[in-house]
């Protein structure tokens, strides 16, 4: 069904009317193969809309299997739609339902499932026990090894994941021997595919390819069209990864014909962007370009914003080996303008939510006051009547009443102590990154624009402040081969690394994403080359251990003094961090693990800012803008340094490797 789900849908609707009509198992096992069925051939709402019939039919009829089979389906279908979390919820409801059964084929479906579930959370510990609990459970099925089949290709993709190879080489042995033993051109295809992705990951490129080609053959014969674009698309990229751009051309048509045929927006794209990586690689730049672009309008048409932006950093990467340095630094202006955006939607949700809590500790506060001035009120009343009542006592009355309002003022101020705090926790929250710990970008910004006089600051002629941009190297194959939470203890690490680089008096940021931004108030002019070489001597002297990995970080930087001042008037903190931002690319595109900084301007009543904010590397060229390079070394080393004034232009070298998808 998965493999061929055109011919798959018509046969079930074809059925349709009868199997509705069944009892409650047949009419389960069809609505879930249906709606399986419409996700594969694209209709996706509609295969949602019958997953929920099937949960509805299952809790209406009582009955476990048919429930768990429905919320089975609604989680394929909500990952299709990238509802991750919806996805993940399903799942785990369908495992608790699932495994209260006695359908030993569905606790393994189900525990499948759930494995994958944490597999995509990056909880790696979770995602072993319940795939290994899959493998166990379907070895016990007798007369049947389509479980044992699935459960097994799961588990090395797991090991995949898990960068275990050894341990996904021993079992992905097993896993061909049981899809070849049951007769299933589909499972052996699927156990070819897995076999791809292990010989990739773990550098064997020729035992991948071999799988690729072998599992083509099993596809083409099967005629499982969705696997052979999906396969042809892949035998591209691994000729692409070994330079070899004529073959990989070849492959890339091919795909591309066949994604088109199955009306595969993803293998479109992808067929497209590798398109373009050959046609660059061959030296045929119009026509990498026409085809880069039209994959990358796939994306945008899509609203695959993450994956838009990793296509424009690799397109950045693939001119800049094709020479196009200007094309390069275009796209990756482009990726940048796209991250910000980006930045701005989920600052906008931050706030949101901000505000949100911040109104709900409004409204208890409110309510406290409201009991309060209740308990207040009350005491005044019996104040009253014991006067009234009991004129002898008045004396007494009189202390109790002074006690009863000493208590009340001690609890009005405890209030009003316990308001202050939350204000003050309110604002101080509002100020940091949770993650980091660090002041975030707003917060940056509302100290410039509070401090106008920064801007026009004016020191002695050796001293001055100075503004650092940082950016992660290769910060999302981070993400992509360990998982977010390696690329969020990256992010910790660095800002501890910038703490001690950086002096206690100095602002540190988390800019957005992988970016961090250094404010030094005031620092000695010729040492501001020094912190920069500092910043990148502390990052890269450091490696990150991570679940018995150790990950090298690295970061590049773009520098400036600030204020900066071209001809007679200081630029706007605005307008010198874009310029700091211009440096911060020219040292990506330049190898990374080094840093650019602008010290200063030459000839300035021969140019204007605009021209130079334009394209800083021609400014820097003609003689315009003095820069100043200073080199990251290997981990462990000192790096030097270099400066290039406007009269000496620097050789650019374009030996930056591209991110690899």
């Amino acid at each position: 069904m998965r493999y061929v789900p055109d011919d798959a849908l018509r046969r079930l609707e074809a059925l349709e009317q009868q199997s509705r009509t069944s009892g409650v198992a047949t009419r389960a096992e069809f609505l879930m193969l249906y709606s399986n069925s419409l996700q594969a051939t694209g209709d996706v709402q509609r295969g949602l809309a019958v997953a929920d019939e099937l949960i509805a039919y299952g809790r209406q009829q009582r009955d476990d299997g048919a429930l768990a089979k429905g919320l089975l389906a609604r989680s394929y279908a909500l990952y299709q739609l990238a509802d991750l979390k919806g996805c993940h919820a399903a799942a785990f409801e369908a495992e608790r339902v699932g495994l209260r059964t006695k359908d030993m084929p569905l606790h393994v479906h189900v525990l499948i499932t759930a494995g994958q579930s944490y597999q995509e959370d990056g909880n790696y510990p979770a995602a072993l026990s319940k795939l290994q609990e899959a493998v166990e459970v379907a070895r016990r099925i007798e007369g049947n090894r389509l479980p044992l089949a699935s459960a097994l290709n799961a588990l090395v993709f797991l090991y995949v994941n898990m960068r275990q190879f050894d341990k996904g080489w021993e079992l992905q042995q097993e896993s061909v021997a049981v899809a070849k033993s049951i007769n299933s051109p589909g499972r052996v295809a699927d156990a070819l595919s897995m076999e791809y992705a292990l010989g990739i990951e773990s550098n064997q490129p020729e035992r991948a390819r071999r799988a690729l080609l072998e599992g083509l053959a099993v596809e083409r014969k099967l005629g499982a069209r969705q696997m052979i674009a999906t396969t042809l698309v892949n035998l591209a990229d691994s000729y692409l990864k070994e330079h070899d751009y004529a073959r990989a051309l070849d492959y890339s048509n091919q795909s591309l014909k066949a994604a088109i045929d199955v009306r595969s927006t993803n293998d479109i794209a992808t067929s497209r962007i590798n398109l373009g990586q050959a046609y660059l690689g061959l030296g045929r730049i119009a026509e990498g370009k026409q085809q880069f672009e039209a994959g990358l309008a796939e994306y945008d048409k899509a609203g695959d914003k993450p994956e838009l932006q990793a296509v424009l950093l690799e397109y950045g990467g693939a001119l800049e080996r094709a020479g196009d340095y200007k094309g390069a630094v275009e796209a990756y202006h482009r990726e940048r303008t796209l991250t910000n955006e980006m930045f701005a939607k989920q600052r906008q949700k931050d706030v949101l939510e901000l505000q949100q809590k911040y109104d709900t500790e409004k409204k208890q506060r409110q309510i406290e006051a409201l009991r309060q001035e209740n308990r207040v009120k009350g005491a005044e009343l019996d104040n009253r009547r014991l006067q009234q009542r009991i004129w002898w006592l008045l004396a007494v009355v009189s202390a109790l009443v002074t006690a009863i309002v000493g208590l009340l003022y001690r609890k009005v101020r405890t209030a009003n102590a316990q308001l202050e705090e939350k204000n003050e926790e309110l604002k101080q929250q509002s100020s940091l990154d949770p993650l980091t710990s660090l002041y975030n970008r707003r917060h940056f910004q509302e100290f410039m624009r509070g401090h106008g006089t920064v801007e026009r600051r004016v020191f002695g002629d050796d001293t001055v402040g100075a503004l650092f941009l940082m950016d992660v190297d290769h910060f999302k194959n981070v993400n992509d081969t360990y998982g977010h939470a390696a690329g969020d203890a990256v992010l910790r690490m660095i800002a501890e690394n910038l703490r001690v680089a950086l002096r206690e008096t100095d602002m540190i940021v988390r800019w957005g994403g992988e970016e961090f931004l250094a404010f030094l108030p005031a620092v000695s002019r010729q040492s501001v080359d020094e912190v920069a070489r500092r910043i990148l001597y502390t990052i890269s002297s450091q490696s990150l251990q991570y679940q018995g990995i150790t990950i090298p970080v690295n970061v590049s930087v773009g520098f400036a003094p600030f204020p900066l001042v071209p001809g007679d008037t200081p630029l706007s903190w605005e307008r010198a961090v874009n310029l700091v931002d211009m440096a911060l690319y020219l040292a990506k595109a330049h190898g990374r693990n080094r840093a650019y900084g602008v010290r200063g301007f030459a000839n300035f009543s021969q140019t204007t800012m605009e021209s130079i904010e334009q394209d800083l590397e021609r400014a820097w060229r003609n003689g315009f803008v003095d820069l100043s390079v200073v080199l990251g070394g290997p981990h462990g080393a000192p790096p030097p340094a270099e400066s290039c004034g406007t009269s000496n232009v620097v050789q650019l070298k374009a030996g930056r490797k591209s991110k690899s998808r």
